[in-house]
């Protein structure tokens, strides 16, 4: 099912997989320049599936216009953001979220991570670093989350690999960025990750702002 949703920065659409009973629900965006068909997207989604979680697929508002340069990353960030809201108000609401993408859709999931209160992060072939130059290093986009993470990562990634660290996994498979050669091994850490996360029937975390005061 494809919902539109309205965002500050644009019409954005999410391609949502309802399962039966959710135990859980994982949203993911896509890379800078493809979609929400790419390989590791599906895979990810059916792993998802296998574990319970209803899946949306979104697609940011510079796609849906039919550009392939992204966006800036406030606009991404705006558009991620609201879509979540409306998501978590919705189709998805009442069950724990985790966030993600591929490349620079995990980018922002990372960066969005409180503002969206995801439970986790889930980072499909994170670009570390533009290729051959490591000191323009995006470690810090990684850092600054305070949930689980999960990075999969291709053994030969030329964007480069995040090292383990606390409350980060690391998953190294077969392939480069685009994640495309080894889909089994990418499926299995994914579910085995989301069913480690628990709270099965947890009321889903309010995203920051939409607390009540402590």
């Amino acid at each position: 099912m494809k919902i539109e949703i309205v965002t500050p920065v644009g019409t954005a659409h999410a391609h949502l997989n309802r399962a039966d009973e959710p135990r859980g629900a994982l949203v993911l965006g896509h890379g800078a320049g493809g979609g929400v068909n790419a390989p590791d997207l599906v895979a990810a989604t059916r792993a998802a599936g296998a574990a319970g979680f209803s899946v949306a697929l979104v697609e940011q508002p510079y796609r849906v216009a039919g550009r392939r340069s992204p966006a800036p990353a406030a606009q991404l960030d705006a558009a991620w953001t609201a879509v979540v809201a409306e998501l978590r108000r919705g189709a998805l609401a009442g069950v724990p979220l985790v966030a993600g993408g591929r490349s620079s859709g995990a980018r922002v999931a990372c960066r969005t991570a409180a503002a969206t209160g995801a439970a986790g992060v889930l980072c499909l072939a994170f670009p570390v670093h533009p290729p051959g130059r490591p000191e323009k290093s995006r470690l810090d986009e990684l850092a600054a989350v305070q949930v689980p993470v999960l990075v999969i990562q291709g053994e030969r990634d030329p964007f480069g690999m995040p090292p383990d660290a606390p409350g980060r996994t690391v998953v190294r498979i077969a392939g480069d960025h685009g994640l495309k050669a080894d889909r089994a091994a990418l499926e299995s850490a994914v579910a085995a990750w989301l069913s480690s996360l628990g709270g099965s029937r947890r009321r889903a975390r309010a995203p920051r702002g939409d607390r009540a005061a402590d």
